[in-house]
C-alpha cells in the first residue's frame, strides 16, 4: 500500500546530495530549488472551483515537458533526480577506492563501478549466462523440475510460481512459507485474454520481442519464432488460472493455510517437498497458498506440456529476469524496446549511471541508505516529521468520535488499532547486515546473482521465526511511503521527506498539506477496504459489527462509482475497484491532515483569513494547504504509460488524486469560496473517514 506508484511492468529488470560534487551537463539534471508550494507553478488563469489540478499545476506542466528518458515526469521524479545525484556522489566516492573504505563502502562502490563498466560487460558477452542456460538444457525429465526451479529461484529467477516468507495472516507474530502465482512477462492477467485491437497488437509485439531475444541467444529465426509461440502459449495458460489485480486486493482471497503434505499431494505433477528441500529452506510444516486454483491449473499445465516446451519457457524466464545492465548491449536494448518504448512510451533508455544507482540501491539499499541519511536527514527533520505524524493521528482519533455512521463498539476497536500503529520515520533503528554478500569488482552478472541470492536466503530464512517488526520494506533513499497492514505500521523513508514533499523552510500550512497528506494517506490505509480487515495486531480478523461493515461498503461504493467515471486516456476509464484503497487513503488522508492543521493553527494563533505575501502566492493559509497538496501531484504522462497504469496500477492518475479528492471535501469549497454546483463543489459527496 504505497503512496506513489511502483514500477508497473515485469521483465528484465532495468537497473536503474546536501549538494553533490559538480555534475556536468551530459551527466544528468542540474539541482533544482524544489519547494512544497511554489506560486510560479500555478495557473492562476484557471478557476480553482472548476479545475483545481490545473490551477495548482498548470504552470508546472508547461515548464516541465517529459524528458526523453522518462515515461512520465512529476514532482516525485524531480525529487528522485535530486536524490540520484546525492547517491551518485556517494557511490563515485566509494568506487574510487582507498584503504579508508568501510566494508559496506567497498560493497556499494564496487557494485556501482562494476555496473558502470560497459566494456567488461561487452567483453564477457553471453559467457556468464551459459552455466544457467546449460543447466536448463541438461534437464532430462519433468521429475527434475523441482531441483531446477529451486536453483533458479535461489538466484532470483521466478519460474512457474513464487515462493517466499510472509507473516501468517491470522497469526501476525509468526513468519511462514508462502506460495503465490507466477510473475509473467506481461503486466497482468488481462493482457493475455483481452480481444480489443490494441491488446491483440501488444501481444503480437510481445511475441516478437520474445523471438528477437531468442535470436540474440543464437537461435535461428525459425526456431526463435517457434519458441516465442511456446512461451506465449504457456504464459497464457498460467494467466488463465491466475487472479486479476482487482481480485488480489481482497486479503481473504489470498489466505489458504494448509500443511505441506496436503499441498504437495494436491499437485502430483510437481513435488513441492522436493523443491523446498533443494531450496534448503527451514523446516516447513504448514504454509499459505495464496491461490489454490492457480496451482491446480499449474499441475494441469505441467502434465499437458512436453519437456522441451517447459525448458523453452524456463530459458525465457531466466533471461527475462536477468538484470539487463549485466547483459550484452543488444539484449539490453531489446528489453528496453519492449518494456520501455512499446509498453510505457519512453523514447530513450536512461543514462547508465541512473540505472546503476538504482541497481545498487536495490541490491544494497540499507548500506547505501546509511550514508544517504547522514547527508540528507537530520535528527531535527525526524523529530518534526514525528510531531506532524502525532498531530494527524490525534486528528483521526477525534474524527472517529465524530463519525455518525459507526457504532460505539466499532469505534472502540478502531481506536485500539489507531493507537497501536507504529511510526517508522526516515530509516531503520537497526541496519541490515551485508557481511555475507560478496561483491566482486568486474563481475556484473555475478554481483547481481549474489545480491538476488542474498535476498532470497534472507527472506526464506525467516520461516518459522518470530516476525521482526523493526524491518523496513523500502530503502532510506526511496521517494515513496507505505502502510503494512500485517505490521500495522506506517513507513516514511528519508528519501520522500525532502522538498517538495517535506519542506522545513516553509510554513505549517504547506507542510501539513503536502507531507501531512502523505502521512494521512498511509494512516488511512489501515482503515481502507483492505486494511480494515486486519486488527490492531495485524491479524486478518473481523473486528467490525456486521452493520458497520455494511455501511462502510456503501460509502466505499460511492468512491468506486466516482472514479469509474473519470476518463484517463482515450477510451479508458479509471478502474474504481482497482484504485479503491488508494482513493480512500487520498480522501481520508487529506481530510485528516487538514483537521490536524486547523488544530495546529489554532494553537499558534494563525489568522486563517489573512492572505499571504508573494512568496505564498497571496493565498490564505487554508488555500496554501490545498495548493501544496495539489502541487505534490503535478505530473505529465505519456499516453502509453497511462494506458498501462489504468490496467495494472492501484493508484489513480495524478489529476484525479487531486480533483477526485477535493470535490469530496467541504473544507476545500469553503477555502476557495466555491459555489455549490461548480465542478469542484458538487451537491453530493463521498465520505468515509
Amino acid at each position: 500500500m504505497n503512496f506513489l506508484r511502483k514500477s508497473l511492468v515485469s521483465g528484465m529488470m532495468l537497473a536503474g546530495c546536501l549538494v553533490p560534487a559538480a555534475i556536468s551537463a551530459q551527466d544528468g539534471p542540474a539541482q533544482k530549488n524544489l519547494k512544497a508550494l511554489d506560486p510560479k507553478l500555478m495557473d492562476t488563469t484557471a478557476d480553482p472551483c472548476v479545475n483545481f489540478y490545473q490551477y495548482s499545476c498548470g504552470g508546472w506542466a508547461k515548464q516541465n515537458p517529459i524528458p526523453a528518458d522518462e515515461s512520465s515526469y512529476g514532482r516525485g521524479t524531480e525529487l528522485e533526480d535530486q536524490n540520484r545525484l546525492v547517491l551518485k556522489s556517494i557511490l563515485e566516492k566509494a568506487a574510487a577506492g582507498g584503504p579508508e573504505r568501510s566494508a559496506n563502502e567497498q560493497k556499494i562502490g564496487d557494485y556501482y563501478a562494476t555496473c558502470i563498466d560497459t566494456n567488461a560487460v561487452k567483453e564477457a558477452g553471453l559467457k556468464p549466462l551459459q552455466p544457467m542456460l546449460d543447466r536448463i538444457a541438461a534437464l532430462k525429465s519433468k521429475d527434475g523440475l523441482p531441483e531446477l526451479t529451486a536453483y533458479l529461484d535461489s538466484i532470483g529467477i521466478g519460474t512457474f510460481f513464487g515462493f517466499t516468507s510472509d507473516q501468517d495472516f491470522k497469526d501476525a507474530t509468526q513468519e511462514i512459507g508462502e506460495f503465490d502465482q507466477a510473475d509473467l512477462g506481461l503486466p497482468e492477467k488481462g493482457y493475455y485474454d483481452r480481444t480489443d485491437e490494441k491488446s491483440v497488437k501488444l501481444r503480437d509485439q510481445y511475441k516478437e520481442h520474445v523471438a528477437r531475444t531468442f535470436e540474440l541467444l543464437d537461435e535461428t529465426h525459425e526456431q526463435a519464432a517457434k519458441d516465442a509461440d511456446t512461451v506465449l502459449k504457456i504464459e497464457t495458460e498460467l494467466a488463465k488460472h491466475s487472479l486479476t489485480n482487482v481480485e488480489r486486493r481482497d486479503p481473504q482471497a489470498l489466505y489458504h493455510k494448509m500443511t505441506l503434505a496436503s499441498f504437495d499431494s494436491s499437485t502430483p505433477n510437481f513435488a513441492f517437498t522436493k523443491y523446498l528441500r533443494a531450496l534448503d529452506t527451514p523446516t516447513v510444516e504448514s504454509l499459505n497458498v495464496t491461490e489454490p486454483k492457480f496451482f491446480t491449473g499449474l499441475n494441469e499445465v505441467l502434465a499437458s506440456t512436453d519437456l522441451d516446451s517447459l525448458k523453452t519457457y524456463l530459458r525465457w524466464a531466466a533471461i527475462r529476469q536477468t538484470p539487463s545492465t549485466a547483459l550484452p548491449q543488444s539484449l539490453d536494448d531489446e528489453s528496453f524496446n519492449f518494456y520501455g518504448k512499446i509498453l510505457e512510451g519512453q523514447p530513450e533508455q536512461q543514462p547508465r549511471w541512473k540505472r546503476c544507482v538504482r541497481a545498487t540501491d536495490r541490491a544494497l539499499g540499507e548500506a547505501l541508505g546509511q550514508v544517504y541519511v547522514a547527508q540528507r536527514f537530520s535528527p531535527q527533520d525526524k523529530q518534526r516529521t514525528l510531531e506532524l505524524t502525532h498531530d494527524i493521528e490525534a486528528a483521526m482519533d477525534h474524527d472517529i468520535d465524530q463519525l455518525e455512521w459507526m457504532s460505539a463498539a466499532t469505534k472502540t476497536r478502531a481506536k485500539d488499532k489507531l493507537h497501536s500503529v507504529a511510526n517508522k520515520i526516515g530509516y531503520p533503528d537497526k541496519w541490515r547486515d551485508y557481511s555475507n554478500l560478496e561483491v566482486v569488482r568486474g563481475d556484473a552478472l555475478g554481483n547481481a546473482r549474489r545480491a538476488a541470492a542474498f535476498e532470497v536466503h534472507r527472506q526464506i530464512n525467516k520461516i518459522g521465526k518470530p516476525v521482526d517488526r523493526g524491518e523496513w520494506g523500502m530503502t532510506p533513499p526511496t521517494v515513496n511511503a507505505y502502510y503494512n497492514p500485517q505490521m500495522n505500521d506506517i513507513n516514511f523513508p528519508a528519501g520522500i521527506l525532502q522538498p517538495p514533499y517535506f519542506d522545513p523552510r516553509q510554513d505549517d500550512a504547506v507542510n501539513y498539506g503536502d507531507a501531512g497528506g502523505v502521512i494521512g494517506h498511509e494512516l488511512t490505509h489501515g482503515f481502507d477496504d483492505e486494511g480494515r480487515q486486519f486488527d490492531a495486531e495485524g491479524n486478518l480478523k473481523e473486528w467490525w459489527t456486521p452493520e458497520d461493515g455494511k455501511k462502510f461498503t456503501e460509502r466505499a461504493d460511492c468512491v468506486v462509482k466516482e472514479y469509474d467515471g473519470f476518463v484517463a486516456v482515450d477510451d479508458l476509464h479509471v478502474n474504481g475497484k482497482l484504485t479503491l484503497g488508494e482513493n480512500i487513503a487520498d480522501l481520508g488522508g487529506l481530510k485528516l491532515a487538514f483537521l490536524a492543521y486547523l488544530d495546529r493553527a489554532q494553537k499558534a494563533g494563525v489568522d486563517l483569513t489573512k492572505k499571504s505575501d508573494a512568496e505564498y502566492g497571496g493565498l490564505t493559509p487554508e488555500q496554501q494547504f490545498f495548493v501544496a497538496y495539489g502541487q505534490g501531484w503535478c505530473q505529465n504522462n505519456r499516453p502509453e504509460d497511462l494506458r498501462l497504469r489504468v490496467q495494472v496500477d492501484p493508484h489513480s492518475p495524478e489529476e484525479f488524486r487531486v480533483n477526485g479528492v477535493v470535490v469530496n471535501l467541504p473544507q476545500f469549497q469553503k477555502a476557495f469560496n466555491c459555489k455549490t454546483g461548480q465542478p469542484m463543489a458538487p451537491a453530493k459527496r463521498c465520505a468515509i473517514w
